[in-house]
Protein backbone atom coordinates (compact mmCIF):
# COMPACT_ATOMS: atom_id res chain seq x y z
CA UNK A 1 0.00 0.00 0.00
CA UNK A 2 1.16 3.58 -1.25
CA UNK A 3 0.18 6.77 0.28
CA UNK A 4 0.74 9.99 -0.26
CA UNK A 5 2.39 12.70 2.17
CA UNK A 6 3.29 16.14 1.89
CA UNK A 7 4.42 15.90 -2.17
CA UNK A 8 5.32 12.36 -2.68
CA UNK A 9 4.52 8.73 -2.23
CA UNK A 10 5.42 6.70 -0.02
CA UNK A 11 5.14 2.77 1.34
CA UNK A 12 2.40 3.01 4.06
CA UNK A 13 5.27 1.99 6.43
CA UNK A 14 7.43 4.08 5.96
CA UNK A 15 4.55 7.15 5.34
CA UNK A 16 5.54 9.79 8.54
CA UNK A 17 3.72 12.76 10.22
CA UNK A 18 5.22 14.57 12.87
CA UNK A 19 3.79 13.58 16.34
CA UNK A 20 3.36 17.26 16.91
CA UNK A 21 1.24 17.65 13.95
CA UNK A 22 -1.84 19.98 14.71
CA UNK A 23 -4.36 17.30 13.02
CA UNK A 24 -3.22 15.01 15.94
CA UNK A 25 -2.72 17.31 18.96
CA UNK A 26 -5.79 19.01 18.88
CA UNK A 27 -7.93 17.99 15.56
CA UNK A 28 -7.53 20.71 13.93
CA UNK A 29 -7.42 19.33 9.92
CA UNK A 30 -10.08 18.71 7.53
CA UNK A 31 -10.91 15.59 5.31
CA UNK A 32 -12.87 14.40 2.61
CA UNK A 33 -13.82 10.51 2.05
CA UNK A 34 -14.58 9.67 -1.96
CA UNK A 35 -15.62 6.47 -3.20
CA UNK A 36 -13.13 5.06 -6.06
CA UNK A 37 -14.57 2.35 -8.30
CA UNK A 38 -11.98 0.38 -10.11
CA UNK A 39 -9.88 3.29 -9.81
CA UNK A 40 -11.95 5.91 -10.55
CA UNK A 41 -13.40 9.05 -7.65
CA UNK A 42 -16.92 9.35 -8.01
CA UNK A 43 -17.82 13.26 -7.59
CA UNK A 44 -14.25 14.24 -7.22
CA UNK A 45 -14.99 17.99 -8.01
CA UNK A 46 -17.74 18.17 -5.50
CA UNK A 47 -15.21 16.72 -2.41
CA UNK A 48 -12.20 18.74 -3.74
CA UNK A 49 -14.83 22.02 -3.41
CA UNK A 50 -15.50 21.18 -0.10
CA UNK A 51 -12.37 20.04 1.25
CA UNK A 52 -11.38 23.64 0.58
CA UNK A 53 -14.74 24.96 2.19
CA UNK A 54 -13.89 22.97 5.30
CA UNK A 55 -10.46 24.37 5.15
CA UNK A 56 -11.81 28.11 5.01
CA UNK A 57 -13.92 27.77 7.79
CA UNK A 58 -11.30 26.02 9.56
CA UNK A 59 -8.85 29.55 8.80
CA UNK A 60 -6.67 26.93 7.16
CA UNK A 61 -4.60 28.14 4.44
CA UNK A 62 -6.25 27.72 1.01
CA UNK A 63 -5.73 23.77 -0.32
CA UNK A 64 -3.65 23.56 -3.65
CA UNK A 65 -6.63 21.86 -5.77
CA UNK A 66 -4.44 20.83 -8.03
CA UNK A 67 -2.12 19.24 -6.11
CA UNK A 68 -4.80 17.38 -3.94
CA UNK A 69 -5.74 16.30 -7.71
CA UNK A 70 -2.77 14.98 -8.72
CA UNK A 71 -2.34 13.33 -5.33
CA UNK A 72 -5.26 11.37 -5.35
CA UNK A 73 -4.60 10.13 -8.90
CA UNK A 74 -0.86 8.79 -8.06
CA UNK A 75 -2.66 7.08 -5.22
CA UNK A 76 -5.36 5.22 -7.53
CA UNK A 77 -3.04 4.88 -9.61
CA UNK A 78 -0.28 2.59 -6.89
CA UNK A 79 -3.31 1.22 -5.37
CA UNK A 80 -5.38 -0.53 -7.95
CA UNK A 81 -8.62 -2.26 -6.46
CA UNK A 82 -12.39 -2.92 -6.88
CA UNK A 83 -13.96 -0.66 -4.40
CA UNK A 84 -11.90 1.89 -2.27
CA UNK A 85 -12.03 4.38 0.07
CA UNK A 86 -10.44 7.66 -0.76
CA UNK A 87 -9.32 9.93 2.14
CA UNK A 88 -7.99 12.97 1.55
CA UNK A 89 -6.74 14.94 4.99
CA UNK A 90 -5.30 17.92 5.08
CA UNK A 91 -4.26 19.61 9.03
CA UNK A 92 -2.46 22.60 10.46
CA UNK A 93 0.85 20.53 10.52
CA UNK A 94 3.48 21.45 12.77
CA UNK A 95 2.41 22.90 15.37
CA UNK A 96 3.51 23.87 19.02
CA UNK A 97 1.49 22.15 21.92
CA UNK A 98 -1.59 24.16 22.02
CA UNK A 99 -4.24 25.18 20.04
CA UNK A 100 -1.70 28.13 18.08
CA UNK A 101 -0.56 26.78 14.61
CA UNK A 102 2.67 26.84 13.81
CA UNK A 103 4.24 28.07 10.66
CA UNK A 104 5.57 25.21 9.03
CA UNK A 105 2.41 25.26 6.76
CA UNK A 106 -0.26 22.58 6.39
CA UNK A 107 -0.22 18.63 6.12
CA UNK A 108 -1.57 16.75 3.39
CA UNK A 109 -1.87 12.97 3.47
CA UNK A 110 -3.87 10.66 0.82
CA UNK A 111 -4.19 7.22 1.59
CA UNK A 112 -6.83 4.30 0.08
CA UNK A 113 -8.19 1.84 1.75
CA UNK A 114 -10.23 -1.06 0.23
CA UNK A 115 -14.23 -1.59 1.41
CA UNK A 116 -17.39 -3.53 -0.22
CA UNK A 117 -20.55 -2.10 -1.39
CA UNK A 118 -22.87 -1.91 1.75
CA UNK A 119 -26.55 -4.12 2.00
CA UNK A 120 -29.39 -2.03 0.79
CA UNK A 121 -31.38 -1.84 3.77
CA UNK A 122 -29.60 -1.22 7.83
CA UNK A 123 -30.81 -0.31 11.53
CA UNK A 124 -30.16 2.79 13.10
CA UNK A 125 -30.56 4.47 16.81
CA UNK A 126 -30.98 7.78 18.43
CA UNK A 127 -28.71 8.78 20.59
CA UNK A 128 -29.20 11.71 23.32
CA UNK A 129 -26.35 14.20 22.08
CA UNK A 130 -27.36 16.89 20.48
CA UNK A 131 -25.53 18.56 16.84
CA UNK A 132 -25.10 21.93 17.45
CA UNK A 133 -26.24 23.88 14.79
CA UNK A 134 -24.66 26.59 16.14
CA UNK A 135 -20.83 26.03 16.39
CA UNK A 136 -17.76 27.44 15.07
CA UNK A 137 -17.46 23.58 13.17
CA UNK A 138 -20.90 23.37 12.13
CA UNK A 139 -21.45 22.44 8.11
CA UNK A 140 -17.41 22.28 7.94
CA UNK A 141 -16.09 18.40 7.34
CA UNK A 142 -13.26 18.11 10.22
CA UNK A 143 -11.32 15.59 12.13
CA UNK A 144 -12.71 16.34 15.24
CA UNK A 145 -14.66 13.41 15.39
CA UNK A 146 -14.89 12.18 18.90
CA UNK A 147 -18.34 12.68 19.17
CA UNK A 148 -19.13 10.43 16.06
CA UNK A 149 -17.06 8.17 17.52
CA UNK A 150 -18.96 7.42 20.85
CA UNK A 151 -22.18 7.78 18.94
CA UNK A 152 -20.97 4.84 16.38
CA UNK A 153 -19.84 2.44 19.14
CA UNK A 154 -23.02 3.00 20.98
CA UNK A 155 -24.77 1.79 17.83
CA UNK A 156 -22.76 -1.48 16.80
CA UNK A 157 -23.24 -2.09 20.98
CA UNK A 158 -27.10 -1.92 19.96
CA UNK A 159 -26.77 -4.04 16.22
CA UNK A 160 -27.08 -0.99 14.32
CA UNK A 161 -24.57 0.66 11.92
CA UNK A 162 -25.55 4.16 12.64
CA UNK A 163 -27.03 6.75 15.23
CA UNK A 164 -28.98 9.40 14.18
CA UNK A 165 -28.53 13.45 16.33
CA UNK A 166 -31.02 15.43 17.01
CA UNK A 167 -29.69 19.27 17.18
CA UNK A 168 -30.51 21.79 20.08
CA UNK A 169 -33.70 22.79 19.51
CA UNK A 170 -34.69 19.25 19.13
CA UNK A 171 -34.63 18.85 15.30
CA UNK A 172 -33.34 16.17 12.96
CA UNK A 173 -30.20 16.76 11.72
CA UNK A 174 -27.98 13.93 10.48
CA UNK A 175 -25.98 10.63 11.39
CA UNK A 176 -22.53 10.21 12.30
CA UNK A 177 -21.16 10.06 8.78
CA UNK A 178 -24.95 10.05 6.93
CA UNK A 179 -27.29 12.58 6.02
CA UNK A 180 -30.92 11.45 6.59
CA UNK A 181 -33.89 11.01 4.15
CA UNK A 182 -37.69 10.61 5.62
CA UNK A 183 -41.18 10.09 3.34
CA UNK A 184 -43.91 11.55 4.50
CA UNK A 185 -47.30 11.20 2.89
CA UNK A 186 -45.44 9.84 -0.45
CA UNK A 187 -43.04 13.25 -0.72
CA UNK A 188 -39.63 13.01 0.42
CA UNK A 189 -37.74 15.21 2.82
CA UNK A 190 -34.33 15.36 4.54
CA UNK A 191 -33.46 18.07 7.30
CA UNK A 192 -32.13 21.64 5.59
CA UNK A 193 -28.22 22.51 6.19
CA UNK A 194 -29.70 25.48 8.84
CA UNK A 195 -30.31 21.72 10.67
CA UNK A 196 -26.63 22.34 11.50
CA UNK A 197 -26.14 18.70 9.04
CA UNK A 198 -23.23 18.68 7.16
CA UNK A 199 -23.66 19.22 3.16
CA UNK A 200 -22.87 15.96 2.36
CA UNK A 201 -22.22 15.16 -1.56
CA UNK A 202 -24.47 12.35 -1.76
CA UNK A 203 -27.34 14.00 0.48
CA UNK A 204 -26.81 16.95 -2.33
CA UNK A 205 -27.15 14.89 -5.52
CA UNK A 206 -30.49 12.78 -3.99
CA UNK A 207 -31.95 16.32 -3.49
CA UNK A 208 -31.05 17.29 -7.15
CA UNK A 209 -31.81 13.94 -8.53
CA UNK A 210 -35.11 13.23 -6.64
CA UNK A 211 -36.53 16.52 -5.89
CA UNK A 212 -36.64 15.84 -2.35
CA UNK A 213 -37.88 18.69 -0.34
CA UNK A 214 -35.27 20.37 2.25
CA UNK A 215 -37.50 20.18 5.84
CA UNK A 216 -37.30 21.57 8.93
CA UNK A 217 -38.47 18.30 10.94
CA UNK A 218 -39.35 17.63 14.48
CA UNK A 219 -37.19 14.69 15.52
CA UNK A 220 -39.94 11.95 16.58
CA UNK A 221 -41.21 12.00 12.70
CA UNK A 222 -38.54 8.71 12.62
CA UNK A 223 -41.31 7.15 14.57
CA UNK A 224 -44.08 8.05 11.88
CA UNK A 225 -42.01 7.97 8.70
CA UNK A 226 -43.58 6.01 5.97
CA UNK A 227 -39.84 5.29 4.70
CA UNK A 228 -36.25 6.19 6.15
CA UNK A 229 -32.93 6.06 4.00
CA UNK A 230 -29.45 7.48 5.10
CA UNK A 231 -27.02 8.82 2.05
CA UNK A 232 -23.30 8.60 2.69
CA UNK A 233 -20.39 8.68 0.00
CA UNK A 234 -20.02 4.83 0.60
CA UNK A 235 -23.52 4.06 1.53
CA UNK A 236 -25.08 5.74 -1.68
CA UNK A 237 -28.54 5.75 -0.94
CA UNK A 238 -29.10 2.86 2.15
CA UNK A 239 -32.87 2.20 3.18
CA UNK A 240 -33.50 1.90 6.89
CA UNK A 241 -35.41 -0.88 8.22
CA UNK A 242 -35.31 -0.40 11.76
CA UNK A 243 -34.92 2.28 14.19
CA UNK A 244 -34.25 2.08 18.33
CA UNK A 245 -35.54 -1.60 17.50
CA UNK A 246 -38.50 -0.72 15.64
CA UNK A 247 -39.36 -1.80 12.50
CA UNK A 248 -40.04 0.57 9.62
CA UNK A 249 -43.18 -0.22 7.76
CA UNK A 250 -41.87 -0.76 4.51
CA UNK A 251 -37.74 -1.33 3.81
CA UNK A 252 -36.79 -1.07 1.28
CA UNK A 253 -40.28 1.15 0.11
CA UNK A 254 -41.01 2.25 -3.52
CA UNK A 255 -39.62 6.16 -3.05
CA UNK A 256 -36.52 4.62 -1.55
CA UNK A 257 -36.03 1.74 -4.29
CA UNK A 258 -36.66 4.38 -6.87
CA UNK A 259 -34.12 6.78 -5.26
CA UNK A 260 -31.87 3.93 -5.05
CA UNK A 261 -31.82 3.48 -9.08
CA UNK A 262 -31.98 6.72 -10.15
CA UNK A 263 -29.24 7.33 -7.77
CA UNK A 264 -27.08 4.45 -9.00
CA UNK A 265 -27.84 5.48 -12.94
CA UNK A 266 -27.16 8.81 -12.59
CA UNK A 267 -24.02 8.14 -10.88
CA UNK A 268 -22.97 5.84 -13.21
CA UNK A 269 -23.51 8.07 -16.24
CA UNK A 270 -21.75 10.58 -14.71
CA UNK A 271 -18.68 9.94 -12.11
CA UNK A 272 -17.59 13.51 -11.99
CA UNK A 273 -21.10 15.92 -11.75
CA UNK A 274 -19.99 19.25 -10.91
CA UNK A 275 -21.94 21.42 -8.48
CA UNK A 276 -25.56 23.29 -10.31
Amino acid sequence: MKVWVNGALSEIEDARVSVLDHGMTVGDGVFETVKAVHGQPFALTRHLERLARSADGLGLPEPDLDEVGHACAAVLAANPMPLGRLRITYTGGLSPLGSDRGTDGPTLVVALGSTTRRPDTTSVITVPWTRNERGALTGLKTTSYAENVIALARAHQQGASEALFANTVGRLCEGTGSNVFVVLDGELHTPPVSSGCLAGITRALTVEWTGAKETDLPMDVLGSAEEIFLTSTLRDVQSVARVDGRDVSTAPGPVTTKAMRVFEERAAADPDPKSV
